[in-house]
């Protein structure tokens, strides 16, 4: 499903305006690294006698090893891909701290902040050429204090995938989405008014772009525009605005919002016909294809005279392990080789996710309209939050989000989390 089964962290909740949402990497203290070694020599400095340890999950290992082979064979080195199946950022962290870790991991851009504080990995020495070759907002997702922390390679956000059959003419704001799927279920053509995952305990990725619409905010802005983890306003009277607006389409209002519905439920609801609109990503594009249901894909619209309805764009990336015993050639596959276009086309063909790089993502633009409707989607989104007091929101702000949806008072909702989340950051 998402990256890190959107392991929660991506279902991050912050708002910091219009100025985080830019392309541009933030001004922050550190100056940027060192551009990257040549090819020739990391590799010829591990030729022969090196060997590379790369974890993934599941999806990235079976897709990374043909590539991690191919590495291997051109530099005389030994790669070893193993499959982390459950808790990565955590076991990456304990295994770093004891002296045990992989040289290279690969994982969400949010994990950074937590990463470098704790001093789990090192900045990637990215030239300013490669860098150019990235999207802005995915490079931007991987710097952290001015420094480029990951080598980005592929990209998601959520969107509105429309059934077409039932809804054909895109709604121009997310009141339209509402009438319409109310419309289709009052004449009994489709189960739920829309599908968007909520579940027992929140999710705060999914909900995001209409929390932000109706005025929401986690965080306040620093001057550069990143979060202000000194700021939240998760309780603030916007905030509180937002939970109601939330409350409006629960279950005791217009029932668009719904616990029942979840991560594995809602794409095969939609995929079977039974809910025109449904909030995903790229990750659902799988099963809605093969159901065969007319679809196109665009931006989740905001609420008529709300803000703009901003989704949280995730990265993929690969770190370079601070304590890892082959740095050097870590760096160069990172740097060097996740960066070549043809490697990321081959990952977006294994897991097909918008590829990070510019020239990829062209290329495979052309041959799937998808993923560039996907991107446009994401045009104005912010990329998930990647400081490490982001580990206090996420399950205060599920709690009220699943509170308000079951028609829980969102005043008493917001302030119960903004006091959680506030003894969090003081502990």
């Amino acid at each position: 499903m998402r990256i890190r089964a959107l392991g929660v962290a991506a279902a991050a909740t912050v708002a910091f305006g219009a100025t985080a949402c830019g392309g541009s990497a933030p001004t922050s203290s550190a100056a940027p690294s060192s551009s990257a070694p040549s090819a020739g020599a990391s590799a010829t400095a591990d030729k022969g006698s090196g060997k590379l340890v790369i974890w993934a999950d599941p999806n990235r290992t079976k897709a990374l090893k043909p590539f991690a082979e191919q590495f291997g064979t051109e530099n005389g080195v030994t790669v070893e891909v193993k499959e982390i199946s459950k808790d990565n950022q955590q076991t990456f962290l304990t295994a770093s701290q004891q002296g045990s870790g992989p040289d290279i991991t690969v994982g969400a851009h949010d994990w950074i902040g937590n990463l470098v504080q704790n001093g789990a990995i090192d900045p990637v020495n990215l030239t300013e050429e490669q860098k150019a070759a990235f999207s802005p907002i995915a490079l931007k997702a991987v710097t952290f204090n001015g420094q480029v922390y990951g080598a980005p390679y592929a990209m998601e956000n959520v969107a509105l995938i429309r059934n077409t059959k039932l809804a054909p003419d895109a709604p121009a704001t997310f009141d339209d989405v509402i009438a319409k799927g109310k419309e289709l279920k009052k004449a009994g053509k489709v189960k739920e008014v829309l599908c968007l995952p909520v579940t027992a305990k929140g999710d705060a990725y999914h909900v995001y772009p209409l929390f932000s619409s109706a005025g929401g905010a986690i965080f306040g802005t620093t001057s550069a525009g990143d979060p202000d983890p000194k700021q939240v306003l998760v309780g603030s009277k916007e905030s509180q605005a937002a939970f109601e607006k939330l409350a409006e389409l629960g279950e005791k209002g217009d029932a668009a919002l719904k616990t029942s519905l979840t991560n594995e439920n809602s794409i095969p609801t939609f995929a079977g016909g039974k809910c025109a609109f449904l909030v995903s990503g790229p990750w659902a594009m799988a099963d809605v294809k093969k159901s065969g249901v007319a679809y196109d894909v665009t931006a989740v619209p905001a609420f008529k005279d709300g803000k703009p309805a901003t989704p949280f764009v995730g990265v993929q990336a690969f770190f370079v392990a601070s304590k890892g015993a082959s740095k050097t050639l870590a760096q160069e596959f990172v740097t060097n080789y996740v960066t070549n276009p043809d490697v990321a086309k081959a990952l977006y063909d294994a897991d097909p996710r918008p590829p990070a790089l510019t020239a990829a993502l062209d290329t495979v633009k052309a041959a799937d309209p998808d993923a560039g409707k996907f991107i446009e989607a994401g045009a104005g989104g912010i990329p998930m939050p990647a400081i490490p007091q982001m580990s206090a929101i996420w399950e205060p702000f599920g709690i009220a989000e699943a509170a308000v949806v079951k028609g829980s008072d969102p005043v008493k909702a917001a302030e119960s989390a903004q006091k959680t989340i506030d003894g969090s950051l003081k502990n």
